[in-house]
């Protein structure tokens, strides 16, 4: 099998490695870490075992050519991309497999590229790239895949198993829409608070922050989970998720709340993947993991006020962000 890796940041690389390691034909597609992982490989940093491998590289898809399987890593904020970047990498038997983050990326390839190529896969990983070319893996790991828009079929059982094979914990899911909705309920609260905590408790509760007020430090999810008032407005907002897919048809159980407290306090001090973007002064995942939810769920007729109030402050620093990063480049 012939793999493409499109972003190859913590996720794209740490997976593209796994599959390398387990022998198959894989190349990543690189910007920033060309040069460094050309000459040195990836090496990753994991309580598993460490392990390097030596990727193929490519700076244009062209050089790539067609692949059987693509995935795509990228952050959602560079989906506008995706004329430029995929189509050299795609065949007449091509699949392509979205390991982002939210909603709304698989439609975004389906309307490319056709439905029936179309995979989705949930990360249940803690991943962070901490240098060119070094991958730190935390803990966790699973990939829950499926088809977009109907149920797996044996191409996609077989792929199941080959990352299973490589070491890649994977299960199928015959409801995609349901697996993006439980992902949803660990990364709006902590991918979320993580960066808004730095305006503190009231403007996120309310919706509204005081922009004459300088920014606090942002918090890591150990942090988070270290004061009661931020642990309730956690579990709140896990309720409303669950509250929005269930509008939508997704019976998810009262029981993942608990369930996403315990396993984050499992990960200790891990900065959340959005929390990395607002610090290095990247565009936040905004439309993919608050506002698309936010409106999928006011569509379904549910409201969701401290999601609504969390997007709101979100919106606003981000703003502010861009602003700057407009002066910066003027």
């Amino acid at each position: 099998m012939k793999i493409a890796v499109v972003g190859c940041g913590a996720v794209g690389s740490y997976y593209g490695s796994k599959l390398v390691r387990h022998g198959f034909d894989v190349h990543f597609l690189l910007r920033s870490d060309f040069e460094t992982v050309q000459r040195e490989g990836v090496q990753v940093l994991s309580p598993a075992g460490n392990f390097s491998v030596r990727p193929k590289c490519a700076r244009d898809p062209v050089e790539i050519g067609s692949a059987d399987l693509v995935i795509v890593a990228l952050k959602t904020t560079a989906n506008d991309q995706f004329q430029h970047l995929l189509p050299a990498l795609v065949g007449p038997r091509t699949r392509l497999l979205t390991l982002q983050n939210g909603l709304g990326n698989e439609e975004v390839l389906a309307a490319l590229f056709g439905p029936e190529r179309i995979l989705g896969g949930l990360c249940f990983v803690c991943l962070n790239r901490v240098e060119p070319g070094v991958i730190s893996h935390l803990a966790h790991g699973q990939i829950v895949l499926g088809e977009f828009g109907r149920p797996a079929g044996p191409a996609t059982l077989e792929l199941v198993d080959t990352f299973n094979r490589a070491g890649i914990p994977c299960r199928v899911t015959d409801e995609l829409g349901r697996a993006h909705w439980e992902k949803l309920c660990w990364n709006v609260p902590f991918n979320g608070l993580g960066v808004a905590g730095a305006v503190g408790l009231h403007a996120v509760l309310t919706g509204h922050r005081d922009a004459t007020v300088n920014l606090g430090p942002c918090l890591t999810t150990d942090q988070l989970l270290a004061v009661p008032e931020w642990e309730k407005l956690i579990r709140e907002l896990v309720g409303e998720v669950i509250a929005g897919a269930r509008a939508l048809g997704y019976p998810l159980p009262d029981s993942l709340v608990d369930l996403q407290i315990r396993r984050t306090r499992e990960m200790g001090a891990y900065k959340a993947s959005t929390l990395i973007d607002f610090e290095a002064g990247r565009p936040l995942e905004l439309q993919s993991l608050f506002l698309e939810p936010l409106n999928q769920a006011r569509k379904a007729g549910v409201e969701l006020p401290r999601l609504a109030a969390l997007a709101a402050v979100l919106a606003d620093l981000e703003k502010d962000r861009a602003v700057s990063r407009a002066l910066r480049i003027s």
